[in-house]
């Protein structure tokens, strides 16, 4: 029964996944071009026509009408199914990183699912956008900034309650702001040093977000591998003349991608790491 159970919340896991994954998908598209989420239903890029609910299911319908458009025949972005599968895994990976949540009966783990779960989804429409279009969109961020603080100070807050812990909210939140202002702080004086040519104001709104949800020191370890990680994709593009040494490179698709490895295991990073040092 219990093996059962664990099954079916990995599998509502994946579902909700490629469902969220082909809303970020339209989110991206929309974004893009300038029309409102919430205006009408979806459709094809190319000749336009509505597409019905059997023609939208995630993943699956891109397989049966094998990639391309019912009624036009022009082939659909690998984007779609690729952003679905990805979605639904990284869900998958969240709900194993928090599975206590299923036989603790207290109301906070539970909301962290949630909380990560949403942070997720919001990190991945921030990495598909940059990596396509190579901006941070304020119409993201910000909304997004404000969603990670009100989530973090909210569990906190009923963490505070239940556990009656000593800790002060201002304490917390402040630790938050620390958070939130050394990424930003960081990037702000690149863009200022290179004029804008090395970072992007998007990247500043970028640091503050990853500040309020993974706090401190989560957001600068984050930081950390996000600049090992571009630094060693960087140094292969140019190698196979992918890019050269003037190209330029999406790095929230970076941090983005170290926020989330931090997300799910930053505590037994930090551990190994500072294992390592003490050695």
């Amino acid at each position: 029964m219990q093996q059962t159970f664990i099954c079916f919340y990995y599998i509502i896991s994946f579902i909700l996944g490629l469902i969220i994954g082909s809303f970020i998908n339209c989110l991206v598209y929309r974004l893009h071009v300038g029309k409102s989420v919430l205006s009408g239903r979806s459709f094809c890029p190319h000749c336009k026509h509505q597409i019905t609910w059997y023609d939208n299911i995630p993943l699956l319908s891109f397989i049966l009408l094998k990639g391309k458009c019912r009624y036009c025949a022009k082939k659909i972005s690998n984007q779609y199914p690729l952003v679905e599968l990805a979605t639904g895994i990284l869900f998958v990976v969240i709900s194993l990183a928090n599975s206590q949540s299923l036989f603790n009966a207290s109301i906070i783990s539970w909301l962290i699912l949630f909380r990560n779960l949403i942070f997720t989804a919001i990190l991945i429409i921030i990495f598909v956008y940059d990596y396509k279009y190579y901006l941070i969109l304020d119409k993201v961020s910000i909304p997004a900034i404000v969603i990670a603080l009100i989530l973090n100070i909210g569990i906190k807050i009923i963490e505070i309650q239940i556990f009656n812990l000593q800790a002060s909210i201002f304490n917390i939140f402040g630790q938050y702001i620390l958070s939130a202002l050394a990424l930003a702080g960081f990037f702000l004086i690149q863009f200022l040093v290179s004029n804008g040519k090395w970072i992007g104001g998007g990247d500043i709104r970028l640091g503050v977000l990853i500040g309020f949800m993974l706090g401190w020191p989560m957001s600068l370890l984050a930081l950390f591998l996000a600049y090992i990680f571009g630094s060693v994709i960087g140094i292969l593009l140019i190698i196979f003349k992918k890019k050269n040494i003037k190209s330029q490179i999406a790095f929230g698709t970076f941090l983005t991608s170290t926020s989330f490895i931090v997300l799910v295991w930053g505590d037994i990073i930090l551990d190994w790491y500072l294992g390592f040092l003490y050695l």
